[in-house]
C-alpha cells in the first residue's frame, strides 16, 4: 500500500526512544522526512541519525514537556528547517505510575504535572501546527493516549490526562473548518507495551515467574505489545489512505481493554 506521504515533514514529540522513536523510524520508512523532540539531548541527536540512515531528513531536538518555552524552541526550529509541518504525533508523556496508590497521599503537583506532560503538550503543539496545515489545506494530527484514557483501573490523574487528550482529539476532528481544510485529528490507545528501560521490563527481571502467569492470564494474546505494532497504525492515520478516518481512538492492546 502507498502510503503518499514520501517528501512530507512530520514532528514526533518524546521520539527519542520507546514508541515515539518506533513511530518516526516508520515514518522514515515510508519516505516521510521526521524532527523528533526529546528530554534528553543525546537521545534526540541519537534519534536524528537513525532517521537520516533511512535517506530522509531528519532533526533532533531537545525539549522537556514541561516547560512551554522549549516546546515554542523546538516548534519553531522545525519551522525554521522546513518552513511548514504535513504531521504532528502527539507522543510525549507518561506518568502512569507516578504518586501513590493512596490518593490523598499524593501532592496535587502530580496531577497538574501528568497533566501539563501529557494533555497541555499536545494542546501546545497542536496549536502550533495548525495554522501550517491549514494554508497548505492538508494535515494529520495522531496523539498517542492510552487504553486507561478510555477506561478506569490506571491512577486517576494519568487516565484524566489521557482521556483528555482523546477528547481533544475527537472535538477538532467535529470542527467543519478544520475538517473542511483537510486536517484530521486521530488518537491511538495503546495497552501494555514493551518498552526497554520501563517499569514493565523491571518487573519482568524482578519476578520472572508471577510476569509470565499475568500475562497468561490478563493478556488475550498471551503477551504485551511492541512499539513497532503501535507505529503501523499510527503509519496508516496519517496516510492518504485514512482520509475518512476523523475522530477516531484507535486501540492497540490486543484485546487487553474491557471497553467497546
Amino acid at each position: 500500500m502507498n502510503l503518499e506521504i514520501k517528501g512530507k515533514y512530520a514532528l514526533v514529540t518524546g521520539g527519542g526512544h520507546g514508541i515515539g522513536l518506533a513511530i518516526a523510524k516508520k515514518l522514515a520508512e515510508e519516505g516521510c522526512n521526521v524532527a523528533v523532540c526529546d528530554i534528553d539531548p543525546e537521545r534526540a541527536k541519537e534519534a536524528e541519525e537513525e532517521i537520516k540512515k533511512r535517506g530522509v531528513e531528519s532533526l533532533g531536538l531537545e525539549a522537556d514537556a514541561l516547560k512551554k518555552n522549549d516546546i515554542e524552541n523546538a516548534f519553531q526550529k522545525v519551522i525554521e528547517k522546513w518552513k511548514t509541518i504535513h504531521i504532528l504525533v502527539n507522543n510525549v508523556g507518561g506518568g502512569g505510575r507516578w504518586g501513590s496508590s493512596v490518593v490523598e497521599e499524593t501532592d496535587e503537583q502530580v496531577w497538574t504535572d501528568v497533566y501539563e506532560k501529557n494533555a497541555l503538550a499536545a494542546i501546545r503543539f497542536t496549536v502550533k501546527a495548525i495554522p501550517f496545515m491549514r494554508s497548505q489545506k492538508w494535515g494529520r494530527v495522531i496523539t498517542i493516549a492510552s487504553k486507561l484514557g478510555r477506561e478506569g483501573g490506571g491512577r486517576p490523574w494519568f487516565n484524566m490526562a489521557k482521556a483528555a487528550e482523546i477528547s481533544m482529539m475527537k472535538t477538532l476532528a467535529m470542527n467543519h473548518d478544520l475538517a473542511r481544510d483537510g486536517i484530521t485529528f486521530n488518537s491511538v490507545a495503546p495497552g501494555a507495551i514493551m518498552i526497554l528501560g520501563t517499569g514493565w521490563e523491571k518487573e519482568q527481571k524482578e519476578n520472572p515467574d508471577e510476569f509470565k502467569k499475568a500475562l497468561d492470564r490478563d493478556f488475550p494474546l498471551g503477551r504485551m505489545g511492541n512499539p513497532e505494532e503501535v507505529a503501523s497504525i499510527v503509519a496508516f492515520l496519517v496516510s492518504k489512505e485514512a482520509s475518512l478516518v476523523n475522530g477516531a481512538c484507535i486501540p492497540a492492546d490486543g484485546g487487553e481493554s474491557s471497553s467497546f
